[in-house]
């Protein structure tokens, strides 16, 4: 298993007040399988690995590749600002099993052209398994443009790019360069036809967490030259993504996941509750898509 074509979930970690629950998480990689998901991503943004401790993470990861072994491609999430650090981690993922790795940019103490190329060239040396590049310029403040994926697509094992610069006529100049050479996923759970029209092979997606078998089925029929039937479902999905949207992800899905009864737990500082009027409108959302709350 390495790369899929398809649906992959971007999970959320479940929490306790001491530690992360690994019954909740059993529960939640259940219902991916059971539901057609295609991939399990561990340790993505949606999974608040930045208010991870390095066990914790660890130990996450090794469980999901655990429990999706034989059923489904498991990647982790291994981004950081410190390459030294995302060497370290993406090491230890290796090692523990996982299929690849998704890396997000260095943010904050961001990189000119020349480091970014460096710093991917660094992990790639490291590690034998594929790397998919994370472009998500709204948190990291960071592009990687076309001609910057062009430079990166030579590194070894770079083998993919989440695209979540929301700019078609960029993901159609990546696919027109480097289509020959790297695999291209929505970074963006609102653009997932838009962007495999424009090449890509499938979605890393957050709705995926509450309505996996609709994001695989969206993501199948295009694959296979169903395109209306594809975007219907991308409209189906449409309110329900906006709604989990609607605040700094993963606050609401992490919040639809535990009104649908998944016991996620809490979220961790920084991140805090949803406004009540956030709240209400995400229950009206998933309400009307069909998805039945708990509480």
């Amino acid at each position: 298993m390495s790369l899929f074509t398809g649906s992959c979930v971007a999970m959320v970690t479940p929490f306790t007040k001491d530690g992360v629950n690994f019954e909740a998480l059993d529960k939640s990689i259940d219902f991916q399988i059971n539901e057609g998901t295609d991939a399990l991503l561990a340790c993505g943004t949606t999974g608040e690995p930045p208010t991870m401790t390095r066990q914790e993470k660890r130990d996450v990861i090794a469980f999901t590749i655990e429990k999706g072994k034989g059923k489904l491609p498991v990647y982790a999430g291994v981004g950081g600002n410190s390459t030294a650090e995302v060497i370290r981690a993406s090491i230890e993922a290796e090692e523990l099993g996982a299929d690849a790795l998704l890396i997000v940019n260095p943010y904050y103490n961001k990189s000119n052209a020349r480091g970014l190329v460096a710093h991917y060239q660094a992990v790639s040396d490291a590690v034998n398994i594929p790397i998919i590049i994370y472009n998500v310029p709204s948190r990291t403040n960071c592009n990687i443009t076309a001609a910057m994926l062009q430079e990166l697509a030579k590194i070894k094992n770079i083998q993919a790019i989440k695209e979540a610069s929301g700019d078609i006529a960029q993901v159609l100049e990546m696919h027109r360069t480097c289509g020959d050479r790297l695999v291209i996923y929505s970074g963006n759970d609102d653009m997932v036809v838009p962007l495999m029209a424009a090449g890509g092979k499938g979605v890393i997606s957050v709705v995926a967490n509450v309505a996996p078998r609709d994001t695989h089925n969206m993501a199948a029929a295009f694959l296979s030259g169903k395109v209306e039937e594809s975007l219907q479902l991308q409209l189906k999905l449409l309110p329900l993504i906006n709604a989990l949207f609607c605040e700094v992800n993963p606050i609401p899905v992490k919040t639809a996941m535990n009104l649908m009864g998944f016991n996620m737990g809490p979220l961790r500082l920084p991140l805090a509750d949803m406004a009540d009027n956030n709240l209400e409108l995400l229950k009206n959302a998933m309400q009307d898509y069909g998805l039945i709350l708990a509480k």
